[in-house]
């Protein structure tokens, strides 16, 4: 299947479910910094997908993959102190947590996808 738009791309589509769901569980964090770190960094996951497919030049289009990488696992990072502060649950943690691994593993997949077409 041809990617024409970077709404086709699963990687965008999973990123912000997993924007809806970080700011749906940290929305009354009273945590400010903490809430806003890791909401940016949510954001920058499916907003460099966006502005890398956009570029249309796939360098430019893996490098911005790279960084959504870099987002999600900044995302990832958060997760690990956000549990033992009490601020999501474990099972929550857990959830969010495999959100952020799946999409980094459809992002390496589709960086290889790029490397591997002339």
């Amino acid at each position: 299947m041809k990617i024409e738009k970077f709404e086709d791309i699963i990687a965008w589509q999973k990123a912000i479910k997993l924007g809806v769901s970080i700011y749906s569980n940290f929305k009354n964090s009273s945590d400010y910094s903490f809430k806003n770190q890791i909401c940016s960094a949510t954001i920058s996951i499916s907003n460099n997908i966006a502005e890398g497919f956009e570029r249309e030049s796939k360098v430019d289009f893996k490098r911005f993959l790279n960084y959504s990488i870099s987002s999600c696992s900044e995302v990832k990072s958060m997760l690990y102190l956000a549990e033992p502060l009490e601020y999501i649950s474990k099972e929550e943690f857990e959830i969010l947590r495999n959100k952020c691994i799946e999409i980094s593993k459809i992002l390496r997949g589709l960086i290889y996808s790029l490397k591997k077409k002339p």
